[in-house]
């Protein structure tokens, strides 16, 4: 019978940690070129959940360190994802900083822009972060800062550029929210029926323009919500989906540009180079990449979940269908 998993069968996360286990495997036949069903290698998945000694001990065992999976090599997934340690170790077994990936960027150029800049020596001709970039860091660092560690799944947001909450407002046709009704839903919004819930969302000012917040659904990015709320402007939505995670959508002058997007996600290989940055700047923080997608800063993270400036009911319409 073929091993379709190539010796790995049952490896969870935390095994990839474990040098003695992967030592294990290995001896008795593992491959170290092969994991899973798709296609995948073991490096890879080290270099992402893997401590530096299982990282060293694949790296010492694979023919090429800088062999691909999904068009990178385990050192961009490592630089990706934080993992400084693993990058270093990979590295020491000869993986190469200065591969060129999506975008143009180098796992080496990249790390620049990660939590530690000084990761590999940049060599001669290489260059440094420009101006534009480092702001994008900058802000990216500032913006995640400010947010804190939340928890945000089944948010719905709208973030939208250019405009105050009172506009917000106005184009929604929104009204104050009854505060008898606002303090039970507050207190356990699940407890409503949907069709009453999602009507009320939060409003807040932001340097840059407004939030338009839904910490228990998706409201916010509902289609002709955006529609209204972009025009003339620029909006990026955002719902945190709890089954099937987080989807983004941009709207400009009140038209869809892109929707089923994946904010926090990413890169892409068909990315532009600002767009890489972009995504790893805002790697598995879907909240602040849709903020700065719009070019929002805030100084708090009340406008993603409140107290907002105000609580207002939207009118009962269909917000699906333009």
């Amino acid at each position: 019978m073929v091993d379709e998993m190539h010796g790995w069968a049952g490896m969870e996360y935390e095994g990839w940690k474990d040098r003695e286990e992967v030592r294990r495997r290995l001896e008795a036949g593992a491959d170290p070129e092969r994991w899973g069903r798709g296609g995948g290698r073991p490096l890879h998945r080290a270099a992402v959940f893997g401590s530096p000694e299982v990282v060293a001990e694949l790296a010492r065992r694979v023919a090429d360190v800088d062999a691909l999976e999904n068009g990178t090599t385990a050192l961009w997934d490592a630089v990706l994802d934080g993992r400084t340690e693993n990058a270093r170790a990979l590295a020491a077994a000869g993986a190469d900083p200065w591969w060129t990936g999506f975008g143009g960027w180098s796992p080496g150029r990249l790390s620049l822009a990660g939590p530690d800049p000084g990761l590999f020596p940049l060599p001669e001709g290489v260059p440094g972060l420009t101006e534009a970039e480092r702001a994008v860091v900058e802000e990216g660092r500032r913006l995640k800062a400010v947010l804190g560690d939340l928890y945000y799944d089944g948010l719905g947001l709208a973030c939208v550029a250019g405009i105050d909450a009172e506009e917000a407002i106005r184009r929604l046709a929104a009204t104050p929210a009854d505060g008898g009704l606002l303090d039970e839903l507050l207190e356990d919004p699940y407890a409503f029926d949907m069709d009453e819930s999602l009507r009320i969302v939060g409003v807040t000012t932001v340097p840059g323009g407004c939030v338009v917040t839904q910490p228990w659904g998706y409201a916010p990015q509902q289609t002709v919500a955006m529609k209204l709320l972009s025009e003339g402007t620029l909006a990026y939505g955002l719902y945190a989906n709890p089954k099937s995670g987080n989807q983004g959508s941009v709207f400009r002058d009140g038209v869809g540009e892109g929707w089923d997007l994946h904010p926090g996600g990413g890169p892409y290989p068909e990315d532009s180079p600002e767009d890489v940055l972009f995504a790893y700047v805002h790697h598995y923080s879907a909240v602040s990449f849709s903020l700065a997608y719009a070019g929002l800063r805030p100084t708090d993270a009340r406008c993603v979940m409140g107290p907002p400036d105000a609580w207002v009911e939207l009118p009962e319409r269909d917000y699906w269908t333009t």
